[in-house]
């Protein structure tokens, strides 16, 4: 996928925020930069209050940053604001729309406040119903849809008066949704990459953004501590991993700081390991020689979850009490 000058639809350097009185400013962005080629997802992974919603906000117009520069659809976020609101949909947690008029009615409504003719309003909105498969439910109040059909609606509200493919901010679009409906909202993100939007997401499901992101930000306490595909993340961590359940509290104490996963309340440790038998067996023997501290164990391979807590818990803590 081309990353050129021209194919860069969503750039930010160096974006800092802080919010409160003076003497007691906290920091919520301390320098983060990011690129999202055009038909490309990528998504924004971090605990909460690691900055995530407050870059969306500042890329979507809707804050501005102490410091830094972003560039949206090729317009600067601060001196083009009118035409970055032009260029871009942004979708929040939860759906903003109507819920006493019908989903067709829900997009014309849009589309004329969108500056749209009746004629064209219409049109616009049959288009969009039948994209998002919407079509069956058109005429019928937006109470009696599920939580899914409310997010696509939503979605398709937010292309009524967009240029397409544009540029899409889905900050945490799926909270709430059950499984098959979290599954039908990432076809249809999948669909608009494909169509050639830059999607740039927010989720606290980690397999969400594997399943859906070309490249991925971790942020922490402000700061963008790590940026790379699913599986180049994944591989900071170690490809695969060797879990240790201990036989006792000393035991896993003695090997906690040499784990990238813990789990205090199981006695359970995460080893990195390159997945063969024969350096699992390698390290079985190193760290238990005796064959009394280690109960069981399995091998298994990295996750995003790993990634996620290897980069953004505070390693000192690691070996919790248990």
């Amino acid at each position: 996928m081309s990353t050129a000058m021209n194919d860069v639809m969503i750039e930010a350097h160096g974006l800092t925020k802080s919010y409160g009185k003076p003497g007691t400013r906290i920091r919520v962005l301390d320098g983060v930069g990011l690129k999202v080629p055009r038909a490309g997802i990528h998504a924004l992974l971090g605990p909460n209050g690691a900055g995530k919603t407050t870059t969306v906000r500042i890329l979507a117009t809707l804050a501005t940053a102490d410091s830094g520069t972003a560039r949206v659809a090729g317009h600067d976020v601060v001196a083009d604001r009118r035409a970055v609101r032009r260029a871009i949909s942004l979708t929040g947690q939860f759906a903003a729309v109507d819920e006493t008029l019908t989903g067709e009615e829900n997009l014309r409504m849009m589309a004329r406040l969108s500056g749209l003719t009746r004629t064209r309003a219409r049109r616009r909105a049959e288009e969009l119903l039948v994209r998002f498969g919407l079509t069956d439910a058109a005429r019928r109040q937006a109470r009696t849809y599920s939580g899914g059909m409310r997010r696509r609606l939503d979605l398709a509200a937010g292309l009524v008066g967009s240029p397409e493919p544009g540029v899409f901010f889905l900050d945490e679009p799926t909270t709430g949704l059950d499984p098959r409906s979290r599954r039908e909202l990432w076809q249809v993100v999948r669909d608009l990459a494909g169509r050639g939007a830059a999607v740039l997401l927010t989720t606290q499901y980690l397999e969400e953004a594997d399943q859906l992101a070309d490249r991925i930000t971790v942020l922490d306490k402000g700061r963008a501590v790590a940026e790379g595909t699913p599986e180049t993340l994944k591989s900071r961590v170690s490809g695969h991993r060797l879990d240790l359940v201990l036989s006792s509290r000393e035991a896993y104490l003695r090997l906690a700081t040499r784990a990238v996963h813990h789990s205090p309340e199981t006695l359970t440790l995460g080893l990195p390991t390159d997945g063969t038998a024969a350096h699992a067996r390698a390290l079985l023997d190193e760290i238990d020689p005796h064959r009394t501290d280690i109960d069981r164990f399995s091998v298994r391979s990295a996750t995003l979850d790993d990634v996620f807590l290897a980069l953004t818990t505070d390693r000192t803590e690691a070996p919790a009490h248990v």
